[in-house]
């Protein structure tokens, strides 16, 4: 087991080992760790590749059908805006951060997802007002540490813009350079969301995406820098990872529309639909879950969706639990690249094309995630660096699952009992 005392986990939203293969010279940073570090190239993620799920196994080497968060957002069909599994109540599997906290070490987040009311030292939550009568300061305040968080806010609260990039992302990293020179938490976690935002919304090579993974680039430099300021530099490992990689899309697939049409739900004008439904999509963007209840027409619910355009594939109940996916699901349906799915009930067509002027409103998007890990150039990526990882080293593939168990040995812990993870046991100089 590792004697190192630190460990520092950036979460690049979104970042794909094609980010690195083809840009890693313009990247001096990630450029640094990768030469003098080692970097598992490509990361095979979780189904469905959505940032909660997967930065939930990410900490638990677990697949959502153990851990139970099985999507970003619960099923709320009669609401618009459903809420998301922001608190670790929903996580049913061991972080890491817990067995780091049982072994008596201190802990920092920076919005990790689903990290909501838990016991880490020092947590600013990922979280947002989804209600009339809340607003961003007090749902903060009670998912996060209050006096940290009023601490953070009082003296970076200006370079935010509520919840808008790149501002947002210059917020966290100023929090948790303050934190990392000031508290020297033994692991802290840090989610980025620049790139990621960028990339919804202009598209996944676009000139935008590619501004952003420079800013972040840089962000991770003065993440580093502020360890040296700390004067725990030395005794530091660095990770730097992503949790899924994203596809453009050009067209929409409404499934709960057909549904509608077929009688199986009722649906409203505002895209919701009344909870006596019988059949319903719930979306992972590039994929779906479809639920039913009181319902004894599977088969040729299955078969109708087949025959949607933009189906690339439908999985049965045990086909989708066999790739970790929710067991509770009747069906899994996997987009075609250039489609996705939405939620909505109550569209003039069950295939859309995306009318270019409504991007950056809900639902509308030029790329996307969530579909099968196992899409071509679709994985995300790796890189280890600092005193107990072997220099100039390369893994040619891990899972996402992998992550959690090498996290633990880096910081001379162990899961107890059984998790779907193996530790990378090549990036360790012993």
């Amino acid at each position: 087991m590792s004697s190192n005392q630190h460990l520092l986990v950036i979460s690049l939203d979104s970042l794909g080992f094609r980010d690195i293969r083809e840009h890693q010279e313009e990247l001096p940073t990630l450029n640094k760790l990768v030469n003098g570090g080692s970097w598992v190239k490509s990361v095979t993620g979780i189904y469905p590749t959505l940032t909660y799920p997967s930065h939930t196994s990410i900490i638990t080497g677990q697949y959502p059908s153990v851990h139970g968060i099985v999507n970003n957002t619960k099923i709320q069909p009669e609401r618009r805006s459903p809420d998301w599994y922001w608190y670790q109540k929903d996580v049913k599997s061991t972080t890491v951060y817990d067995l780091a906290r049982k072994a008596g070490l201190t802990t920092a987040a920076f919005l990790w997802p689903v990290t909501a009311g838990s016991k880490i030292n020092y947590n600013l939550a990922e979280i947002f007002p989804n209600r009339i009568w809340t607003n961003q300061v007090l749902v903060s305040l009670k998912a996060s540490s209050p006096l940290f968080l009023l601490e953070m806010n009082h003296k970076y609260g200006k370079l935010r813009n509520g919840i808008k990039q790149p501002q947002l992302d210059n917020f966290i990293t100023a929090c948790a350079v303050d934190t990392i020179e000031n508290k020297k938490p033994n692991m802290t976690m840090i989610h980025l969301v620049d790139m990621d935002s960028m990339r919804h919304r202009y598209g996944v090579r676009s000139t935008e995406a590619m501004a952003a993974l420079h800013r972040l680039d840089k962000h991770v430099e003065q993440l580093i820098q502020a360890t040296k300021n700390a004067g725990t530099f030395d005794d530091t490992n660095f990770v730097i990872l992503g949790d899924h990689y994203q596809i453009n899309v050009t067209k929409m697939i409404h499934l709960n529309t057909l549904f509608a049409k077929k009688g199986w739900l009722n649906a409203n004008d505002d895209q919701t639909f009344k909870k006596d439904w019988q059949a319903m999509a719930k979306t992972c963007d590039g994929s779906t879950y479809i639920y039913t209840q009181n319902f004894d027409q599977l088969n040729e619910l299955k078969k109708l969706v087949e025959n949607v355009e933009g189906v690339e594939k439908v999985y049965t109940s045990k086909e989708a639990f066999e790739r970790g996916a929710d067991q509770n699901c009747s069906l899994m349906v996997e987009a075609k690249a250039g489609y996705y799915f939405t939620d909505e009930s109550e569209r003039p067509s069950v295939v859309e094309r995306v009318d270019s002027k409504t991007l950056g409103q809900p639902d509308r998007y030029h790329g996307v995630h969530g579909y099968d890990p196992r899409k071509s150039d679709y994985q995300t990526t790796l890189v280890f660096n600092g005193p107990a990882i072997k220099e100039g080293t390369t893994v040619e593939k891990a899972n996402l699952v992998d992550e959690a168990p090498t996290f633990a040995k880096l910081l001379g812990l162990k899961f107890e009992g059984e998790i779907a993870g193996s530790c990378i046991d090549d990036v360790f100089k012993n």
